[in-house]
C-alpha cells in the first residue's frame, strides 16, 4: 500500500473542494481581466464595422470604432490591446512599403488610442504580410523565397514609425533571424528606451491561422506557405533556441504562437529562462470555440474561461485572445 493510499482518511483531498470559497482559498492560478490582451482589427474609413465570418463575433474597425475598443477594455480592466490593421489592396505591393509610412493605418490608430486612451498599452505587429501583394512576412527572392536579411531592415523601419507614433510594445511575429537586435538598436538610438518588444520568438507553422488572414486581407494572397521561416510544429528544443536569441537580442518579453497546442512550449519556455511568456490564442482556436458553442458541444463562458486559465497554470504572464473582452466581463461579474 502507498504512502499516499495509507493516510486515507485522514487526508481527503476532496475537503477543500467542498464549497466554493475555500475553492478560492485554494486556488493555484488566478486569472484576472489584467492577464488578457485584446487584439484588433483596424480598417480604414469612418463608423465603420466588418463582421470577419470566419471570427463569429469578431469584427474590424474604423478609427473612431478602434478607439471605442480601447475605452471599453480599460473600463473592464483589459490593460493593452494588440493593432493589426487590414491595409487597402491599393496600398499592398511586392516590398511592403507601406508598413514604413509614418501615417500609415497602424500609425493612425496608434496615435488615436494614446490621444484618447493615454493609460492603455498598445502593441503593434512588425511584420510585412498586412502590407504585401504575396502575403507573405518579408520580401522575396526570384524564387519566392523569403530573405532574412533584407527584411529585417524594413522591419526596423517598420518598428521604428510605430514607436514614434507612441506604440508601447514592439511585437516582431515574422520571425527572421536577428530582427530583434535590430529593432532594440533602432529604438535605442531613436530615444525609445522604454518601448518594450514582446518578440514572436516561437511562431510555429500553424494551420490555425486562417480565419486571421481573412481578418487582415491576406487570404488568397499567400503564395505557397511560410515554412522556411516560422517553426515546424514537431521541434520544441528548437523553440528554446529560438527564445534565447530573442532574449539574448534584447526582448523584454517572449511569445509563443498558437497557444493550446503549444502549451508544453509555454511551460518549457518559462521553466527555463523565468522571464514573461506570453501566448497567443489564435484565430483558429477561437474558431473552434465559437464553432463547438454553436453546435452545442459547449459553453462559451466555461470554455473561455478553463482554456484562459490552462494558459495561466503552463506559466503564461498573459494571453492575447479575441474572447478578452467577453472574458473580462465574466471574471468582473
Amino acid at each position: 500500500m502507498s504512502r499516499a493510499m495509507s493516510a486515507y482518511p485522514a487526508l481527503r483531498l476532496r475537503r477543500t473542494r467542498a464549497h466554493a470559497w475555500s475553492r478560492a482559498l485554494y486556488a493555484e492560478t488566478v486569472l484576472t481581466p489584467a492577464d488578457l490582451i485584446w487584439p484588433l482589427f483596424v480598417t480604414e474609413g469612418q463608423g465603420m464595422e466588418e463582421p470577419i465570418a470566419s471570427l463569429p463575433g469578431v469584427s474590424r474597425w474604423s478609427l473612431d470604432g478602434t478607439v471605442a475598443r480601447a475605452k471599453e477594455a480599460r473600463e473592464l480592466g483589459i490593460p493593452c490591446v494588440a493593432l493589426f490593421p487590414n491595409t487597402p489592396a491599393a496600398l499592398r505591393s511586392d516590398d511592403g512599403r507601406e508598413a514604413t509610412n509614418p501615417d500609415n493605418l497602424m500609425c493612425r490608430a496608434v496615435r488615436a488610442i494614446k490621444d484618447a486612451v493615454p493609460d492603455i498599452g498598445v502593441l503593434t505587429d512588425v511584420a510585412l504580410d498586412p502590407y504585401t501583394t504575396h502575403g507573405h512576412d518579408g520580401l522575396l527572392d526570384e524564387r519566392g523565397y523569403v530573405l532574412n536579411d533584407a527584411t529585417a531592415s524594413v522591419l526596423v523601419e517598420q518598428a521604428a514609425v510605430q514607436a514614434a507614433a507612441g506604440a508601447d510594445i514592439i511585437a516582431p511575429s515574422d520571425m527572421m533571424d536577428g530582427r530583434v537586435g535590430m529593432i532594440r538598436a533602432a529604438l535605442e538610438a531613436g530615444g525609445h528606451h522604454n518601448v518594450q518588444i514582446m518578440a514572436y520568438a516561437a511562431k510555429y507553422a500553424s494551420a490555425f491561422y486562417g480565419p486571421f488572414r481573412d481578418a487582415v486581407g491576406s487570404r488568397g494572397l499567400l503564395k505557397g506557405d511560410k515554412k522556411t521561416y516560422q517553426m515546424d510544429p514537431a521541434n520544441a528544443e528548437e523553440a528554446l533556441r529560438e527564445v534565447a536569441l530573442d532574449l539574448a537580442e534584447g526582448a523584454d518579453s517572449v511569445m509563443v504562437k498558437p497557444g493550446l497546442p503549444y502549451l508544453d512550449i509555454v511551460a518549457r519556455v518559462k521553466a527555463r529562462f523565468e522571464v514573461p511568456v506570453f501566448a497567443y490564442q489564435v484565430s483558429g482556436e477561437y474558431a473552434m470555440i465559437e464553432a463547438a458553442v454553436a453546435a452545442g458541444a459547449g459553453d462559451r463562458d466555461a470554455l473561455v474561461l478553463e482554456t484562459l486559465m490552462a494558459f495561466k497554470r503552463a506559466g503564461c504572464a498573459g494571453v492575447l485572445t479575441y474572447h478578452a473582452a467577453h472574458a473580462a466581463k465574466l471574471l468582473g461579474a
